[in-house]
């Protein structure tokens, strides 16, 4: 087994959604989707998880890398979290799948993303939403 192939699982939440009182209207018409297994309704639907190996299947898929914001972060703590998909963004600094998916539970984040656009062509769309803060 490479690196590469290492299985997060579905994280501390199983890969169901995080709910709260700022739940966004984005994340309740988002089909969620709680396995790799899962398939999207139709193409262009957004979707939603928690579940580690979706996320990280979705990133490589995209060659994705899990990134930091430069400057953003709280201590000895990541800041906001994002994807490096090879751009020329010298504010990214790459950090571990680890770090990555131990920040994203800490801040009870869900992933809100698009598999493809309508059009079929895949879609690197992504949006990191707290359900406790309206400005997350």
């Amino acid at each position: 087994m490479t690196a590469d192939d290492t299985s997060y699982g579905a994280g501390p939440d199983g890969g169901r959604l995080r709910t709260g009182p700022d739940t966004s209207g984005s994340l309740k018409y988002s089909q969620e989707i709680t396995s790799p297994d899962d398939e999207p309704e139709r193409p262009g639907r957004s979707l939603a998880t928690t579940h580690h190996d979706v996320i990280r299947q979705w990133a490589q898929e995209r060659d994705a890398v899990p990134a930091t914001v430069e400057g953003t972060e709280h201590g000895d703590h990541l800041g906001v979290l994002r994807f490096d998909f090879g751009g020329d963004d010298e504010r990214l600094r790459h950090v571990s799948w680890d770090e990555w998916f131990d920040t994203f539970d800490a801040r009870r984040l869900n992933f809100i993303y698009q598999e493809e656009r309508k059009d079929g062509r895949a879609s690197n769309f992504f949006r990191l939403e707290n359900p406790d803060r309206e400005d997350a």
